[in-house]
């Protein structure tokens, strides 16, 4: 841990914030947060939450780089070719910010593990390329009431919307049923490199607004973008009150596994 005075030069133009302050930086560090994927929404994510002093950030992902990542997936580098995704983000993440500390999960969530692992965290960010791990991340943050993000993205365009359980709507308020098994191909579509970056910058700054209790959060709403057009547009999602996840009479009550 660096002295003092180090760490408030390191924070110092959060500190110069009203709201923010050495008060709010408190809380960053007091702060728990788990970034599900650590591909293309990952790693702005994972690098933010570093730089802005989250205290402890758990990265879960099983996969390994391969150079097609790397057009995309910046927090990995040629050298990590071969390498866990979560070792090589990790060790960016402590170089950024050697105050952070870094969980690693190197496993697929499953309805057996989502639970025991979501429930150490303050907030959850779903930074999956797959519709089975986005629905289950929904149930799972219902469940057992942990805020989160949402956020996907395909070719040119983006998404995302955050959910505070019992409060807002949730993910399937807005997509109520996951889409027959073809049709997950569509995460292996062509993908404009800068984009998850954009919108996975988006969802790190959700999260620290949440831990800081600032700002408007993307609650009851969809942020869609479209980079080519440069158009960002706000879609109002109701909270469905007979939802099979978030309604309290028809609520989920056990997990799953989604195959598709």
């Amino acid at each position: 841990m660096e002295s003092e005075s180090v760490l408030k030069e390191r924070y110092l133009r959060h500190l110069m914030l009203d709201d923010v302050g050495e008060e709010g930086q408190e809380k960053l560090a007091k702060a728990r947060v788990l970034v599900i994927g650590t591909g293309g929404l990952g790693s702005p994510i994972c690098l933010y939450l570093s730089a802005a002093g989250i205290g402890r950030i758990g990265i879960l992902d099983y996969d390994i780089v391969e150079i097609s990542n790397l057009q995309r997936q910046v927090i990995h580098t040629t050298p990590d070719i071969g390498r866990a995704k979560i070792l090589s983000a990790k060790t960016k993440m402590t170089n950024v910010n050697p105050n952070v500390i870094v969980d690693t999960y190197f496993e697929k969530l499953t309805a057996e593990n989502a639970i025991p692992i979501l429930q150490n965290y303050d907030f959850i960010i779903d930074a999956t390329d797959n519709f089975a791990s986005k629905f289950l991340i929904n149930d799972a943050c219902v469940m057992i009431d942990k805020p989160f993000s949402h956020a996907g993205v395909l070719k040119y365009r983006g998404q995302t919307m955050t959910i505070i359980p019992k409060v807002s709507a949730c993910f399937a308020c807005a997509f109520d049923e996951p889409p027959d098994k073809e049709f997950n191909s569509i995460f292996r579509a062509g993908l404009f490199g800068v984009l998850p970056g954009i919108v996975g910058c988006i969802q790190a700054s959700e999260a620290i607004k949440y831990i800081l209790g600032i700002g408007e959060l993307l609650t009851n709403t969809l942020l869609s973008v479209d980079i080519k057009t440069m158009n960002f547009r706000k879609i109002a999602i109701k909270r469905n009150t007979q939802c099979r996840v978030c309604s309290d009479e028809n609520g989920i009550r056990e997990l799953i596994d989604y195959h598709v």
